[in-house]
């Protein structure tokens, strides 16, 4: 189990953490929250009602990390449009699915960043330090798609646009100050793909 989820009964999965593995997991949600912001729900004036038929943004954010966490929905951002008017189409339809999606899906990545950290908070730790982590099936999702985004996040500060522009990073040498989050980038990837083996049927 050390370093890998592995399935429990019922659907859930199981890890063993060490303090530090459980210090870096729970800081990382911590600035992933604070990158995607507090939800409308959280204003202790917000109407209820108001907060239903709330509108998002209609332009995608100026954080290059945000960018990659909410992308544009119409496009490929690879492909250059084939003329001015298909790009004017698609930035219009790109700002009018960003404001009826995007205040659900800040809201669905703060739940699971939320989960990451209560679930942590509420480890008790063993003798040498450590701690088994027992996720439910619903937190093993909620999980999954944290670790998601916090690779995603990590991945947009290193400039990683797919697996392959990583294959560099991970020869940095000790001293480079992105190698930490190299490393941390490369541990989220096997907790992540261990954690979706144990969700599989």
């Amino acid at each position: 189990m050390p370093g890998h989820f592995e399935p429990l009964p019922g659907g859930g999965a199981a890890v063993a953490l060490d303090d530090v593995e459980i210090s870096i997991i729970r800081s990382l949600a911590v600035q992933l929250l604070e990158l995607i912001g507090p939800g409308p729900g959280e204003d202790a004036s917000a109407d209820p009602l108001a907060e239903l038929f709330a509108e998002g943004p209609s332009e995608p954010p100026a954080d290059p990390v945000l960018r990659r966490l909410f992308p544009d929905a119409y496009g490929d951002p690879g492909q250059a449009p084939a003329s001015p008017r298909e790009a004017e189409e698609r930035l219009a339809h790109s700002a009018e699915f960003r404001r009826f999606t995007e205040n659900d899906l800040r809201a669905g990545k703060r739940e699971s960043a939320l989960t990451v950290i209560r679930t942590l908070d509420t480890l008790t730790p063993r003798g040498d330090g450590g701690a088994v982590l027992k996720l439910t099936a619903e937190e093993s999702r909620q999980w999954l798609g944290a670790l998601n985004d916090l690779r995603l996040a990590i991945g947009s500060r290193l400039d990683i646009t797919a697996e392959d522009d990583a294959d560099d990073l991970y020869r940095l040498p000790d001293e480079d100050p992105r190698k930490p989050m190299v490393m941390a980038y490369l541990w989220l990837g096997g907790l992540q793909e261990t954690l979706v083996a144990t969700l599989m049927p």
